[in-house]
């Protein structure tokens, strides 16, 4: 072997063994292959065994006919014979066609892919128009081809495969983690609610009125934590089934916004809360849900920022409306950011903080109800910024 073919081997192989795209590698993979084999038209044909057909992912023209390739013919029948007699075959166009035309003479080589060991099973077809012949040297230049094309896509369905086991991995893990932090915050709001409704049915004691008022708070207070929680349980499912109603209207932004601020305030007193309005044009949305929004992004920034200033601002960007929430607190870690607004995921955090993992994924899951999009930016130790968009008068 000279060094030119073994050169153009290399290559080839360093191709398909780097490949992480199939369209990508595989323009990549003919490229370079063409310089050693000629052929105007190519194409790929792989089984699928669901629809136990033959189906053709890639197919290209490179030639000098390639102007014509909507007429041109990727050698669909020969490919299935190929592939049904597993087996390299030529075929040659006929002698009676017009010498002149060199789309009405093609000549025809097709290599079968994968084999029985293989996960991939299919058919490769080249397309000469008008010759040259396959001579023996370009039929094991194919044949290298093919195998390394064989390769190329089981790496193919090995990422796919195991990019999918690992998503559910994730999602099998983020369920563990949801159903055991929606147990300790099940038990948590009912084992103050049974403690203190215990004793205050205790006989053998006797407790004065503000003792008696302070266990009903509490009683109450954990009441209403338990049925935000529950709530939320509910809401999580509904959208993801997409059965959430939503009641649309025109609403202005600023006013809910200032009206979830008075709320939050007269709650928590002490929060130091910085507004930053500019008029913006109304948008059409369900104000109940984007109050639920607004709320969920002050309970997380008190949450997991306490007594950091919230800075809240208000703009228009273009065609949407965006509301930014900043706070100055330890802020998320950068593997966490991408999973933030996952189902179930509670990003993992010194102050050791509960929740159950679906508010965020609550919040987004409403804003993109409203065509809308929300994100975060955050860096450790420096705060973190959430950011919603809303289209500015889209009709639903």
């Amino acid at each position: 072997m000279d060094n030119l073919t073994l050169e153009f081997l290399q290559s080839l192989i360093q191709i398909a063994a780097q490949a992480d795209a199939a369209r990508d590698s595989i323009e990549k993979f003919f490229v370079a292959f063409r310089r050693q084999f000629v052929f105007d038209n190519v194409a790929v044909y792989l089984h699928d065994e669901r629809s136990a057909s033959l189906e053709i992912v890639y197919a290209r023209a490179v030639g000098r006919e390639r102007s014509a390739e909507a007429d041109a013919a990727w050698g669909e029948t020969f490919a299935a014979r190929v592939f049904a007699q597993d087996e390299i075959m030529m075929q040659e166009p006929n002698p009676a066609a017009p010498a002149i035309d060199r789309l009405q003479r093609a000549y025809l080589l097709g290599l079968p892919l994968g084999g029985k060991d293989s996960s991939v099973r299919g058919a490769l077809a080249f397309v000469r128009f008008g010759g040259p012949l396959y001579e023996s040297e370009h039929i094991q230049l194919a044949t290298t081809a093919a195998k390394l094309l064989t390769i190329l896509y089981e790496r193919f369905q090995w990422k796919r495969a195991n990019a999918a086991l690992n998503d559910l991995k994730r999602q099998m893990q983020l369920q563990e983690d949801f159903v055991s932090a929606i147990s300790h915050e099940l038990r948590t709001p009912l084992g103050f609610i049974k403690g203190y409704s215990t004793s205050l049915l205790r006989k053998d004691a006797v407790w004065d009125e503000a003792t008696r008022d302070e266990f009903l708070t509490i009683i109450d207070e954990e009441t209403d934590r338990l049925g935000l929680l529950i709530e939320n349980m509910l809401e999580s499912a509904r959208l993801q089934s997409k059965t959430l109603p939503l009641r649309f209207q025109p609403l202005r932004l600023d006013a809910i916004l200032r009206d979830v601020i008075d709320r939050i305030q007269s709650r928590y007193k002490d929060l130091n809360v910085r507004v930053e309005i500019e008029s913006t044009p109304s948008i059409y949305g369900d104000g109940v849900r984007i109050a639920q929004v607004l709320e969920n992004l002050f309970m997380n920034a008190i949450k997991y920022a306490p007594a950091a200033p919230i800075v809240v601002s208000l703009s228009t960007q273009g065609g949407t409306v965006q509301l930014a929430f900043r706070d100055q607190g330890p802020g998320i870690a950068p593997e966490a950011l991408p999973l933030l607004f996952d189902r179930f995921f509670r990003a993992r955090n010194e102050q050791n903080i509960s929740g159950s993992g679906l508010g965020l994924y609550i919040c987004k899951q409403i804003i993109e109800a409203h065509h809308g999009k929300i994100w975060v930016e955050s860096t450790l130790g420096n705060g973190s910024s959430f950011f919603i968009e809303l289209p500015i008068n889209l009709m639903k």
